[in-house]
């Protein structure tokens, strides 16, 4: 087995979305391949209809499953997911699709848990198709995290062009966000997204913490809880060696990010940073999940049902996200981070 390169595991997403496109387009160029040895799993007449859609190939070799990446391969692995001539509907929320994306996501989580593959990247997934299919949980985040028997905090982290963001709350409600923060939440959000930097590559992250109110609650004018709980919880941070400041306002801190001041920002709820980093440039971002014991990676756009089968899918985030597995899975392999899958 080779250590010179990452081996990942690269899903389809759903079938009625533009990811076998993007798959096309990764894959068909050549130093996407060369950076990873790669299995792909999902549909082969899905695959099939991505490369026809993107007017873009690559040869590929079908395997039962991903011992073949021990053997350091030539060109890219697959594993068929799918049953043969099935038809998918396209451009729509479906179970039928949404079981399909469970079944690949669950094959490929298998065997980066157990050693087999040191990351797993996935094309975009719609979230109505997975809680058609059953899926009870919030998110597929969360989805993995049960597979995984994984206890401990996770959350969504969003990547774009350097810029790492990660939150205190998420898919909740504006009108809770006020009384879910607390001290020991945002200690855990600024843990999470400096291991994931690390892991990541950079060895030496700057991370800012976002205030809740308008001009961080101006000495407890608008609110105190920059007072009460986000200041004491930076503090506590760095009493443990976490390299973190703030809170800045949440309408400036992200200048300081485009000025390179800052690696990271935690922020307290989700469109606060989600609206600033798509801003910034929502056709290179990257979701990380983050906080789990294995490497996973997607771009943050969705299904994109409007452009799906028109040839119009960017494969930026795609790449990014790739990108960004290859450097999460290589460092896996050399600390040898596996994990037992029930």
């Amino acid at each position: 087995m080779s250590s010179e390169k990452p081996r990942l595991i690269l899903t389809l997403g759903d079938p009625a979305g533009i990811g076998s496109e993007l798959v096309a387009r990764l894959l068909s160029d050549p130093e996407a391949r060369e950076a990873a040895d790669v299995l792909i799993v999902g549909d082969e007449a899905e695959l099939q209809d991505g490369m026809a859609i993107a007017g873009s190939s690559f040869d590929y070799r079908r395997v039962s499953d991903a011992a073949a990446l021990n053997d350091d391969p030539d060109q890219p692995l697959f594993v068929n997911i799918g049953k043969e001539g099935r038809e998918w509907a396209r451009a729509e929320a479906t179970s039928a699709g949404g079981q399909h994306c469970l079944a690949t996501l669950g094959f490929g989580l298998d065997m980066v848990a157990k050693g087999a593959a040191d990351a797993l990247v996935f094309a975009p997934l719609n979230k109505a198709s997975l809680h058609a299919a059953g899926m009870t949980q919030s998110d597929e985040l969360h989805w993995f995290a049960d597979r995984l028997g994984h206890n401990g905090s996770v959350s969504e982290i969003n990547v774009m062009e350097g810029l790492w963001t990660s939150r205190v709350t998420s898919h909740v409600a504006l009108r809770d966000v006020a009384d879910l923060i607390t001290e020991d939440k945002i200690i855990e959000a600024t843990r999470l997204i400096h291991d994931a930097l690390i892991a990541g590559g950079n060895a030496h992250p700057r991370i800012g913490v976002c205030g809740l109110n308008p001009h961080n609650g101006d000495n407890g004018n608008f609110g105190t809880e920059e007072i009460d709980i986000i200041i004491p919880a930076v503090e506590r941070a760095k009493a443990l060696g976490l390299p973190v400041e703030g809170p800045y306002p949440s309408d400036t801190i992200f200048l300081k990010a485009v000025a390179k001041e800052l690696d990271a920002i935690v922020t307290l709820y989700h469109d606060q940073g989600q609206i600033a980093i798509k801003l910034l440039g929502f056709w290179q971002g990257v979701t990380v999940q983050g906080g789990l014991p294995v490497p996973i990676t997607t771009p943050a756009h969705g299904t994109a049902f409007d452009i799906r089968g028109a040839g119009k899918a960017n494969p930026g985030p795609m790449r990014a996200a790739w990108n960004i597995a290859c450097e999460m899975g290589m460092r896996r392999r050399q600390t040898q981070n596996i994990i037992k899958v029930d």
